[in-house]
């Protein structure tokens, strides 16, 4: 903490929390906690290194995966330091700088996921309205610069974030509510005047819930392009390609419109509650992401599958 004059002292260290009530067993807990953390790393390095080495994958949808991958490597990686501070070493202190640096990270990566998972959605609206057409629309240049447009958009959108909540003064209370700084956390501890973040927050919240209304539009158009088909057989056909997604989708805004209620009407709710959800956004979705992919998408479930069975006989010939 630093004085800045005789009527306050500026705090410049905040509090992270881990399970409010549970804190004797936090060693037991970090078990869980770093396993998915492990198995999220893995699952998601594992299908870019998979779309890599296969060139039958170098297709627009599997381009958009990628995306989606390295969005939910970030969001474990921007929460992996103070999650294992918190649990594995007891250690909830994080400076001012440090967090304010952190909810950049996992604000700009929850902004990229929301757009590819848009861009994914507009995918497979062209894939099933216009297929013919599909691999010349969405050629390798077109995705790339695509996908540099959204990176750009998501970065632009929350770089004010970090400036916005470093000129406010914070004197009275350090305590965060999660286990890693978020924008809307950090500003409900300022003592002076933060309607700028409240303000600017809401139009960061309005973004994600339009790339939200842009997915659903995109699915009732695809709804209407599958009623048109003849053959039932090809509507299930068309509609299979899109339940990865659909998963995906829910796995996403499911948690983030739940802590949102949770911030702005939930003042009873519990702790352990609030913390619990919280976590469910950083550490169920990078885990679950890869996961219905390589259930639900065969492609990819098939060359995992080539991969393991390729270094089993490798190892067997050792």
């Amino acid at each position: 903490m630093s004085i800045t004059n005789t009527s306050y002292i500026e705090i410049t260290t905040f509090l992270l929390v881990g399970m409010p009530g549970l804190e004797y067993a936090h060693i037991w807990i970090s078990i869980p906690i770093c396993s998915m953390y492990l198995i999220a790393i893995l699952g998601n390095c594992t299908i870019l290194f998979i779309i890599k080495t296969e060139p039958s994958l170098h297709e627009p949808m599997y381009y958009f995966l990628s995306m989606l991958s390295l969005s939910d490597l970030g969001l474990s990686l921007s929460s992996l330091p103070t999650m294992l501070r918190i649990f594995l070493f007891n250690a909830p202190e994080i400076s001012a700088n440090a967090c304010f640096a952190q909810e950049f990270f996992i604000h700009g990566f929850t902004a990229l996921e929301s757009s590819v998972l848009l861009i994914i959605s507009f995918d497979r609206f062209l894939a099933i309205h216009n297929p013919l057409r599909y691999s010349s629309i969405l050629t390798s240049i077109r995705v790339a610069q695509i996908g540099m447009v959204f990176s750009f958009k998501s970065i632009l959108l929350v770089l004010p974030f970090p400036f916005t909540l470093k000129s406010l003064k914070y004197c009275k209370k350090s305590q965060l509510s999660h286990s890693y700084c978020l924008h809307q956390d950090v500003m409900k501890l300022s003592c002076s005047d933060n309607r700028i973040d409240v303000i600017y927050g809401f139009f960061g919240a309005l973004c994600l819930m339009v790339d939200f209304m842009l997915i659903a539009v995109s699915y009732v158009l695809i709804l209407k392009t599958v009623l048109g088909i003849a053959s039932r057989k090809e509507q299930l056909k068309a509609l299979n390609t899109c339940v990865s997604h659909i998963c995906a989708v829910v796995i996403f805004y499911l948690p983030i419109i739940n802590l949102a209620i949770v911030h702005r009407f939930g003042q009873h709710v519990s702790p352990l509650i609030n913390v619990l959800m919280a976590n469910v956004l950083l550490l169920v979705l990078p885990l679950m992401n890869p996961i219905v992919y390589c259930v639900k998408t065969r492609q990819i479930r098939v060359r995992v599958a080539a991969k393991l069975c390729q270094k089993q006989i490798y190892n067997s010939d050792m």
